[in-house]
């Protein structure tokens, strides 16, 4: 199979490794050719760490190496079977770009997005023949992260959706399919991991660090909220949190916080810019003991273990509702959800799952007890939970 993939960064280059090394004939396209330079020696980088590590050879470093070819016009993508785009979140500039592409390549070439959070039907409505186009997200970094989410958008055909799944299947990966909506499931369900701890902080309940390790040592994340944050870079989570905000209509449940915001501001922007909640060192490891503003007016009343038990439950509740409202909504199955959230975040365990091990009547109870309280539509439980709750009855 000939793979165009259309930008030369992080993302796009990662993928172009994923489809080299399952056999794929790969171009990859940027305009800018000092991207494609960085791109061909982070690879070769990256494949000798592998055979350092004694995951490949010198010979099948070679082979993925001479699957990948790089260029610097659009047209050189005319022989592809599939089309990956992986460039800048502008819907404006994804279109112009589609638009374009579909002038070179075959009428049968599949072309998708990467886009984590726009919609893949506005895309798809740049191309004459909108029925091959649909959304493959892959996560950050590609040849590692399992999951792919496939978006069909409504123009999409069923022939094109099938094409794609039993490609990216056969590059190893962990497929979830996906409704064309805001955030699609990773993106969307994952919100209260950041939001939800974010406004634990401003409560003055708990600081950066006490939060993060509620959620390890309770929850057995791998990595705390803000600690997540701060590698993924504040700039973009915050981005992230604005867009899916404005696409559903300005919900309360995704309400973006301004601790964030201030953050992304002054430039604490977290590994990457060697500060954000915490601080780190050249290295990029954190500096121990490193909160950039320890909460010391953190409620202190109750004793730790039982604080750090209430603010696993609030956020691990507020996202099994919003998991269990993504399946309400049809936005994926039950399956789909909870490998979405281990294969894509590495979640300890599926969401789903894990409400049926608490219990749907723990979930209802929970949630009703954070809306009595706050008196806030951001805590509404699932219509979903409440009808199984009555029902008796589980996920799985």
């Amino acid at each position: 199979m000939n793979v165009g993939i259309i930008g030369g960064g992080t993302m796009g280059s990662g993928i172009a490794q994923v489809a080299a090394t399952s056999g794929c004939k790969v171009k990859l396209y940027d305009t800018n050719q000092t991207a494609l330079d960085k791109a061909k020696a982070s690879l070769e980088k990256i494949l000798l760490r592998l055979i350092e590590k004694g995951r490949i050879d010198s010979e099948e470093k070679n082979r993925i190496q001479s699957n990948i070819s790089y260029v610097d016009t659009l047209k050189d993508l005319s022989d592809s079977n599939l089309t990956i785009e992986a460039i800048i979140e502008n819907l404006n500039i994804k279109k112009k770009v589609f638009s374009e592409l579909e002038s070179y390549v075959a009428d049968d070439c599949i072309i998708a997005s990467n886009t984590s959070s726009l919609s893949i039907a506005s895309i798809a409505a740049s191309l004459k023949n909108p029925k091959r186009c649909l959304g493959i997200h892959f996560f950050n970094p590609a040849p590692l992260m399992k999951l792919v989410e496939i978006i069909p958008a409504i123009q999409t055909s069923y022939e094109t959706l099938e094409k794609a799944i039993d490609t990216i299947s056969s590059w190893k990966k962990t497929v979830a399919v996906a409704k064309d909506t805001p955030g699609f499931i990773v993106n969307r369900v994952a919100r209260p991991f950041y939001g939800e701890a974010l406004r634990i902080y401003e409560e003055g309940i708990a600081d950066f660090a006490t939060i993060d390790h509620s959620l390890k040592s309770l929850g057995g994340f791998r990595m705390g909220p803000f600690e997540l944050m701060d590698f993924i870079g504040n700039d973009v989570n915050y981005t992230v949190t604005e867009t899916v905000f404005t696409a559903f209509y300005f919900d309360p449940r995704y309400k973006p916080s301004f601790t964030q915001k201030r953050f992304a501001e002054a430039g604490y922007l977290g590994r990457k810019s060697g500060i954000g909640y915490y601080e780190y060192d050249k290295d990029g490891k954190k500096v121990v003991g490193s909160d950039v503003i320890p909460n010391e007016s953190a409620i202190q009343s109750d004793s730790e273990e039982f604080l750090k038990e209430q603010i696993f439950n609030r956020v691990l509740v507020m996202l099994i509702n919003e998991a269990a409202d993504a399946l309400f909504l049809n936005i994926a199955s039950a399956e789909d959800i909870d490998i979405a959230m281990t294969k894509g975040v590495n979640y300890p365990k599926g969401l789903l799952a894990w409400a049926d091990e608490k219990s749907i009547d723990w979930c209802v109870l929970k949630l009703d007890e954070l809306y009595s309280e706050y008196h806030e539509d951001r805590y509404r439980c699932s219509p979903l939970l409440r009808k199984m709750n009555r029902e008796n009855k589980t996920f799985f």
